[in-house]
């Protein structure tokens, strides 16, 4: 039976128990002595509901709080609230001031409770979700003032909630101690971003320099770093929007994907991604595209939602940049080698930071500040990577431009020699026609007025010299020629001269190989040229080389300004034709005259006129009779060509028929001939059956392939006998070629063609050559006939060509008779007929069927 004593023992231990467990609620406090430092110890409980009032809190059984004598404590991304609790004593005979800091910025809600002696002594709400100011401390973190007498204890209480990382960190201070921390913790900070600052408007200088992109990525990105920076500590919360919490919020949000978009961008042009590596460029351009989706995100998305895909995205973009800076090193990238090795610390920084907010590693030094230590790093090693490319691309710009230099010192000397070759001879050095005909030209447009002469001198044997001695030795031969006269015409001082760029007098020019040229004004000129013809005799000297005694024959030709020419071109063009074909004076230059220039334009393109006359059909034929003496009658016609030009009028048959020998057109004009005079001659044939025709043809004729074959068509087209056609070639023309003018000639013969030798005794006479021709017909040249009516001797000339004729088998032709007493003579002589205008002037057919019509038959002679 127990005893009233023994109860007594039982309530006392009772109360004793109860006693115990009233004091273990309360938080072991933390002693607080005068000089050492402040454990930061704290208990901490997690409301997961977030209705727990103060009150509730406090009776807390001590079972439901977790002890964390480190005084830091992460739960990550959470929805709870969480309670901190500590309590202090003062232990020294001071009061003190005190500061209780959470050091993390971005908690949305703190509310801190101050209880003494089991009352609330003091209450603080702050937080990055509410507006910055009030707070007791102007500082990021959230801070609480307070202050404990000598032997006074307090316990404290603080309620945070957040949408964020739920970081803890908790930190006790002496407030000068605290104060002095902080300061020294700015300062670095500051330096940091400032640093970051100056980085970023350097690489905005050298963008706005250069104009390349690279630079602005890198200066965005590093912009991306300071914001993020200032965001996640804080300092643009306090400094630049402290009413506004929610901008605050999104900044830290937008920071991170501008950060990692530029830093992406920037990464793929300095390492030249998209040229070494379009593979990994695929998965570069991927993450440009999820980095602006996540900028999207990141104003538009939850705040926790957006913290985890940023999260989540800085893994994946750190990671790819991580591989492509060997990726590309090992592609020969220089760049590759210092974003590898700058990105390495950033990268630990972003996994350690990111680690510490989803709560995978715990809150210290590294762990908060990784991050920035390692963006510094990257910074300052991307930097060098900038500069080293800037000092390379500035080598390279020098190198470019020593090489530029080099390029056009080298070009300048190429167009210094191209120049000397366009303005100089090769061989002699001389200046040649550009340079001459600018020299020329320039001193008429300074000289209109003036009065001068262009000379030019030609070396006849040059190329003979050439094949017989060897280039070589001509080259040397001109050589000394150009010396000769460039100091011959030194002596003249009448002679223009000019020097060139380079101090060079020039007197003498080089026109042509053989051709040299100079200028006189004339009016200076006060001897008659007496001078200047003796350097031309001496220049016509023979000249010695290698102890050959060589005859030049140069020849020397003049035209003169305003008179013969305008232009440079013009005098020398003339200067050549008066040394080519105008008579020589008393001068050893040939001067141009009009009179006796041959060349003109429009010789140019008379026979592409007369191909078209021919081809329609617009040259005409006119016919001159043959008068028979035996017959007293008319018994062939000479066809010769007349052509009226529709521009110049009528064109003479010595204008055009020379130029179509020349050119081949006499062929056309033959065809054309012998088709035009057969046809017309059937025509005739039907009043006047006696009559015959010749046509003139000539060497080229011979040589042409297919004429018998025309000229069998064309009379059989017109059913014309081949006897009724004579075709008439001079003598010289049959001995051109007299092997084949023979065997075309008797080809002709053959099927009964008449050959008639035109103009006899023009000209030299082959006699054994003449009696092979299968000619029935020989006219004798006007030439024979000139004197024939005074001069016994061209009487008997003409006598003697007649019996010849006739005993080879000819008959005669005077043709060019022009009055009664030559025909009597010719006829006395024994000539078979007569052509000239005693017997008609050429006609058209038109009026030589009127004129046969007229002709009666007689006795005697007949005139026009």
């Amino acid at each position: 039976m127990l005893t009233s004593k023994t109860v007594g023992c039982v309530v006392a231990v009772l109360l004793m128990v109860l006693a115990c467990t009233a004091v273990s609620a309360e938080p072991v406090t933390i002693p607080v002595t005068a000089s050492s430092p402040v454990p930061s110890r704290f208990e901490a409980w997690e409301d997961t509901a977030g209705t727990a009032t103060l009150d509730e809190v406090r009776q807390l059984a001590r079972a439901n709080w977790q002890a964390l004598p480190s005084g830091s404590a992460t739960f990550g991304i959470t929805s709870s609230v969480y309670w901190l609790r500590f309590a202090l004593q003062n232990q020294s005979d001071e009061s003190l001031n005190l500061i209780a800091e959470l050091a993390y910025s971005q908690l949305d809600d703190v509310v801190f409770h101050v209880l003494a002696n089991g009352k609330v002594e003091q209450r603080f709400e702050t937080g990055d979700g509410r507006a910055f100011y009030p707070r007791q401390v102007d500082h990021p973190n959230m801070l609480l003032r307070f202050d404990l007498s000598p032997g006074q204890r307090k316990t404290v209480y603080i309620r945070v909630e957040t949408a964020g990382s739920m970081i803890l960190p908790l930190n006790l201070w002496r407030a000068d101690e605290f104060f002095a921390a902080a300061s020294n913790e700015q300062k670095l900070h500051f330096f940091y971003y400032g640093s970051l600052t100056v980085i970023i408007l350097i690489n905005l200088a050298v963008f706005l320099t250069l104009r390349e992109k690279l630079y602005l990525y890198y200066a965005l990105a590093i912009s991306g770093y300071l914001l993020f920076f200032a965001s996640i500590k804080g300092y643009s919360f306090q400094l630049l929007y402290p009413d506004a919490p929610e901008i605050h919020a999104r900044a830290l949000l937008v920071s991170m994907p501008v950060l990692a978009l530029f830093s992406v961008l920037f990464c793929r042009q300095l390492l030249r991604i998209p040229s070494h590596s379009p593979k990994l460029d695929v998965a570069i351009r991927a993450m440009i595209g999820f980095e602006i989706i996540n900028f999207v995100a990141a104003l538009t998305l939850d705040y926790n939602l957006a913290i985890i895909l940023s999260s989540i995205s800085a893994l994946f973009f750190f990671s790819l940049l991580f591989v492509a800076g060997p990726i590309t090193w090992a592609a020969g990238v220089r760049a590759g080698a210092f974003f590898t090795i700058a990105w390495t610390p950033l990268t630990i920084g972003v996994l350690a930071t990111a680690g510490r907010a989803l709560g995978f590693f715990p809150e210290n030094f590294m762990t908060e500040h990784a991050m920035q230590i390692g963006s510094g790093l990257e910074a300052f090693i991307l930097t060098l990577a900038l500069a080293d490319r800037l000092y390379r691309e500035r080598e390279e710009k020098i190198r470019a431009q020593a090489e530029a230099l080099r390029i056009e010192k080298a070009r300048n000397e190429a167009q210094n020699s191209l120049n000397e070759a366009l303005t100089h001879d090769a061989v002699t050095g001389l200046p040649n026609r550009n340079r001459f005909e600018r020299m020329v030209n320039d001193q008429f447009e300074k000289d209109p007025h003036g009065h001068y002469m262009v000379g030019v001198a030609r070396i006849t044997r040059l190329d003979e010299i050439n094949r017989t001695l060897g280039l070589n030795r001509s080259e040397r031969l001109l050589q000394r020629l150009a010396g000769q006269m460039t100091e011959l015409a030194r002596n003249l001082p009448y002679i223009l001269r000019v020097h060139d760029s380079l101090g060079r007098e020039e007197l003498v020019y080089q026109l042509s190989g053989d051709t040299f040229g100079l200028l006189v004004d004339a009016s200076q000129v006060n001897d008659n040229f007496s001078q200047l013809n003796a350097v031309l005799r001496q220049l016509s000297e023979p000249v010695v080389l290698d102890s050959l005694a060589i005859e030049l024959h140069p020849r020397f030709g003049a035209a003169s300004y305003p008179a013969h020419g305008s232009s440079a071109a013009q005098l020398i063009r003339n200067a050549h034709v008066g040394m080519e074909i105008t008579p020589h004076g008393p001068y050893e230059t040939g001067f141009y005259s009009q009179e006796y220039d041959i060349y003109s334009e429009s010789r140019l393109t008379l026979m592409s006129d007369l191909r078209e006359a021919l081809l329609e059909d617009r040259a005409e034929l006119y016919y001159q009779p043959k008068f028979c003496l035996n017959s007293r009658s008319v018994t062939g016609l000479e066809a010769l060509v007349r052509w009226n030009h529709p521009q110049r009028g009528w064109v003479g048959p010595t204008d055009f028929i020379p130029l179509a020998e020349e050119t081949g057109v006499v062929n056309q004009l033959t065809r054309w001939a012998v088709e035009r005079g057969v046809r017309e001659l059937a025509r005739l044939l039907n009043r006047h059956p006696e009559l015959t025709l010749s046509i003139n043809i000539s060497a080229r004729d011979l040589g042409s392939v297919g004429l018998k074959g025309w000229i069998t068509w064309v009379l059989e087209q017109y059913q014309v006998a081949a006897e009724k056609l004579t075709l008439e070639l001079t003598e010289t023309a049959a001995m051109d070629d007299p092997e084949k003018g023979l065997g075309a000639l008797k080809a002709l013969a053959d099927i009964g063609i008449r050959i008639s030798i035109d103009d006899f005794g023009s000209g030299y006479s082959s006699l054994s050559y003449l009696k092979q021709l299968p000619a029935t017909e020989l006219k004798l040249d006007r030439s024979l006939l000139e004197d024939i009516d005074t001069s016994e001797s061209a009487r008997l000339i003409v006598g003697t060509a007649v019996t010849m004729a006739h005993n080879l088998g000819y008959e005669v032709v005077a043709e060019g008779v022009e009055s009664e007493q030559t025909a009597r003579v010719l006829t006395d002589l024994g000539c078979d007929r007569l052509q000239g205008f005693w017997v008609a002037r050429p006609m058209p057919l038109e009026d030589l069927v009127a004129w046969l019509s007229d002709q009666p038959v007689t006795d005697g002679m007949r005139a026009e």
